[in-house]
């Protein structure tokens, strides 16, 4: 089994089954990704100014594609996360127009992380402290379609996902959807809620080690991940708890993290904007019932453990 590195220096912002690849490996082999963050092109010192003019021609700036020598459509790729590992610092910011909120946030924002060890540290709000709990938000193989695709919305090869749970030591399983799979990952966060609010995690650059397998002896239509315990480091000062009902699970999901921007804004030194953000990156957003009609419960629920003070 041989272990390679793919750097940072040629991004595919795209997916495309015509692509070349820039690496060829065997089953069992592993891959050292130097990924950027998502953006590919944002530093620790961006203003919100420069990330209104980013150019979205870059997003995601994805480390890849892998040929997996003798995979085949049908067949199913392993995939391990052996670690990542982060290089000090972080963003978060959502735009005009988009999130869970669109209609309450006509405007951009930008917040900036410091990553210390198995800690991120908000330099805006000095008394916001999330634990480092990486994953990789974008892992995918080639679409069986012919063409160029971009990478935003999750698709059947997997790609957007930001499952926040595909952390170290998970194991994802993606369909092989053409000859020799194609993989690519990036969009690396250091931390994510549930649900990603605002749009963004805290997105950081960071190298993710990934070792491959080709299962010719499993089936799967999408993607599907095993992670080990516990859930989350939050899990320990407890949780405030948000809720809405009503026949919208979409509007249920609105008011709930509504409720729980009141909350923070009332009880909390911070403005909408960092709650919002702290909703995104810590949170978790969640369908608490959905059998009794003809009104359903989501829930918003917030981390204590976050709170340093």
């Amino acid at each position: 089994m041989a272990e390679y590195f793919l750097d940072d220096s040629v991004t595919q912002p795209f997916w495309d089954n015509s692509v070349e690849p820039r690496l060829s490996i065997d089953s069992g082999d592993t891959v050292v990704f130097d990924c950027l963050e998502a953006c590919g092109q944002i530093t620790p010192d961006w203003t919100v100014a420069e990330y209104d003019n980013i150019d979205r021609s870059k997003v995601h700036a994805l480390n890849g594609s892998v040929w997996i020598n003798d995979a085949q459509p049908g067949d199913v790729l392993e995939i391990e996360i052996l670690d990542m590992v982060h290089k000090g610092w972080g963003f978060s910011a959502h735009r005009a127009g988009s999130g869970l909120l669109p209609e309450d946030f006509d405007y951009s924002y930008l917040h900036h992380w410091r990553l210390d060890g198995d800690m991120c540290y908000s330099t805006e709000v000095d008394f916001i402290g999330v634990p480092f709990e990486p994953h990789p938000g974008v892992v995918g193989v080639a679409p069986r379609e012919a063409g160029r695709f971009g990478t935003m919305p999750p698709r059947a090869n997997g790609g957007n996902l930001d499952v926040r749970d595909m952390t170290i030591g998970s194991t994802i399983w993606l369909p092989v959807l053409v000859e020799g799979a194609l993989f690519a990952t990036g969009d690396c966060h250091a931390a994510q809620g549930q649900g990603e609010v605002c749009v963004t995690g805290i997105e950081s650059p960071m190298t993710t080690t990934l070792r491959f397998t080709l299962r010719k002896d499993l089936n799967v239509a999408e993607a599907q991940v095993r992670r080990p315990s516990p859930m989350s480091k939050l899990d320990s000062r407890g949780w405030h708890i948000t809720t809405a009902h009503g026949p919208d699970l979409m509007e249920n999901a609105k008011n709930a993290l509504r409720y729980m921007l009141d909350w923070l804004c009332a009880n909390y030194r911070m403005n909408r904007s960092q709650a919002y953000i702290l909703c995104s990156v810590a949170g978790d957003l969640k369908i608490s019932e959905i059998v009794d009609a003809p009104n359903w419960v989501v829930s918003f629920h917030m981390p204590l453990a976050v709170f340093r003070t």
